[in-house]
């Protein structure tokens, strides 16, 4: 790992969290990115997520905000859906 890298975020650790997203199966966020083109380019975004949290300049997209029915059919609730990558 870089030692010149402010913040101490190893290549495992965001393998291991993109295995959690990719599980999830969700929809795309706002930036409308679906998994399948995320991953085909999958090692250099990989790269390029763990490059801008370790230095500190990753800043989260806002969430695609989705309301969805509540159970038993009284109203709904929102559901943050958040981008892949951006």
């Amino acid at each position: 790992m870089d030692k010149a890298k402010p913040f101490c975020i190893s290549k495992p650790e965001v393998w291991e969290a993109y295995q959690q997203v990719k599980a999830n199966r969700g929809a795309a966020g706002v930036d409308g990115q679906s998994m399948k083109e995320f991953e085909a380019d999958l090692k250099n975004n990989l790269y390029r997520i763990w490059n801008r949290m370790s230095s500190g300049s990753y800043m989260p997209p806002p969430v695609l905000r989705v309301d969805i029915p509540k159970a038993g059919g009284a109203g709904t609730r929102p559901l943050g859906i958040p981008t892949v990558i951006s």
